[in-house]
């Protein structure tokens, strides 16, 4: 991650600077090439002019909002990628808050994941010092705003990770280094997933040699009240199982736990601003492959829940997964709210292409309050239903429900290119959320970038991390009451 310092003056002089211009106001000696460049000064222009030392100008405009300056800190970086070390001359332009969303914005597009290259590695911006009037004031907001980088930066590494490298048991060992943080990590292997029945996650896991595991990450907060659950989709590679995927592009199912990273993220993010809201993560993991042991099409598995479910196609296995998860945080922890995040559906792509993430859920109150977290940070979301149909579209004959309507994949011809695989998805969740508050945020299509965007370069976007942890500090970090908190019930 982006170090970054702050100081009251530069420790340097002749290092590159990074000078905002506010309302239009150049510094001194800037104003003709400026003007000979078409630089205004609006959010988001940078402007490089000939000078020493190297200076490049970045446009803030006038009414500054989180997100306009993260994404201009961005731009910033982008143009500054080279520069090991980079001075920004925030004086008393920018408020300690801007200072702090600038350089967030900055750390977001200059990370960059080269543990496995060995030689030729790019020349990066590393460093940022930060220069400016409000020492104290900006080192506490930097506090709190880079507590969600970091945690954003945590999900992109797991994401990037190979899966070779990234199996269960070693994402399970990534998340208890959690503890570090006063995060209280407990993961469940085979054994006792196979005695609390489990039988999902275990079904979907069983193929691999690598075995299913169940992670769940614990935020106390500081007031005694239910937690907030974030449940997590982790397959760290997913073959499709006997329902095989096409060879072309099954590289990218290495990202296939991005909602579990994201989870692990945002839980990272709470403990790092300590946040005084309870919070719980459920996260499976779980490798989709193919063996002697797979399961199949045709398979009736028994879920936590105790419902017995239809397998129509081992390649839906992440709503699988998800339907032991979320019965066991709404169970066990009786959540105020429970939000999944999952890489789940193709279709989800299909009909909103990697500018949104689709948004399901039972509670229009949550629901809102995710999409209002969503376009504060840049991670917009879509609202999409769950009609009557789509749950009548599960009814088996031979169990409670089936998975998936078969012609998702196809074999209806053209057709089957317009059955709504991503609703259907949400209505099997809805089962087995109970009563619970609830929200589904189909990730498939942002979870990763082919090109670099407005808040990161290529690969993985971290989506998902900052938008809990801005719907936490706006909706959940008040109880009625801050009685001493309880003791937490047995483990299962």
């Amino acid at each position: 991650m982006l170090k970054v310092a702050i100081r009251r003056v530069s420790p340097d002089g002749s290092l590159p600077r990074l000078v905002p211009v506010v309302d239009g106001r150049l510094p001194p000696g800037f104003a003709a090439a400026a003007q000979a460049a078409g630089f205004r000064g609006e959010c988001g222009q940078v402007f490089e002019p000939a000078s020493a030392p190297r200076t490049i100008l970045l446009g803030l405009g006038g009414q500054r909002r989180r997100r306009d300056v993260q994404e201009a800190g961005a731009k910033a970086a982008a143009h500054a990628a080279a520069i090991p070390h980079l001075v920004l001359e925030a004086g008393e332009a920018l408020t300690a808050e801007e200072s702090a969303w600038l350089a967030a914005g900055m750390a977001l597009r200059a990370w960059r994941f080269d543990l496995y290259r060995t030689r030729d590695i790019p020349a990066a911006l590393r460093r940022l010092t930060i220069v400016t009037a409000r020492r104290e004031a900006t080192e506490a907001a930097w506090e709190h705003e880079s507590a969600s980088v970091r945690g954003c930066l945590f999900a992109r590494e797991l994401v990037a990770e190979p899966a070779n490298h990234l199996t269960t048991r070693s994402f399970a060992r990534r998340l208890e280094a959690l503890a570090e943080f006063g995060i209280h990590v407990d993961v469940l292997g085979r054994k006792r997933l196979t005695r609390a029945g489990f039988g999902a996650l275990l079904a979907v896991g069983q193929g691999s040699e690598t075995p299913p595991r169940l992670a769940v990450l614990r935020w106390r907060g500081s007031f005694d009240a239910p937690p907030v659950a974030f449940v997590g989709k982790g397959i760290v590679f997913d073959t499709g199982g006997i329902s095989i995927k096409p060879a072309q592009g099954m590289e990218t199912m290495r990202a296939d736990m991005a909602g579990a990273a994201a989870c692990a993220g945002a839980m990272l993010a709470l403990a790092l601003r300590r946040s005084p809201a309870p919070a719980v993560a459920v996260l499976a993991l779980a490798e989709n492959a193919t063996g002697a042991e797979s399961y199949r099409p045709s398979d009736v598995i028994r879920t936590l829940s105790g419902r017995t479910v239809e397998v129509v196609d081992t390649d839906a296995e992440g709503r699988l997964v998800l339907a032991d998860a979320l019965h066991h945080a709404a169970s066990r922890f009786r959540p105020r709210a429970m939000l999944d995040l999952a890489t789940l559906t193709g279709s989800i792509v299909t009909a909103l292409g990697h500018h949104r993430a689709g948004l399901f859920g039972n509670d229009a109150a949550l629901m809102a309050a995710c999409a209002a977290a969503g376009e504060e940070v840049g991670e917009p979301l879509w609202p999409m239903p769950i009609g009557e149909s789509h749950r009548e579209d599960l009814r088996s004959d031979i169990a409670d429900l089936r998975q998936c309507v078969p012609s998702a994949r196809g074999e209806g011809g053209w057709a089957g290119r317009f059955i709504p695989d991503a609703c259907h998805a949400a209505a099997f969740l809805r089962e087995f959320a109970g009563d619970t508050p609830w929200v589904h945020l189909d990730i498939a299509g942002v979870d990763t970038a082919e090109k670099a965007h407005a808040l990161g370069p290529a690969g993985p976007t971290g989506f998902g991390v900052r938008l809990l942890d801005a719907l936490v500090a706006a909706r959940f970090e008040e109880a009625d009451h801050h009685a001493p908190l309880a003791p937490p019930s047995p483990a299962v």
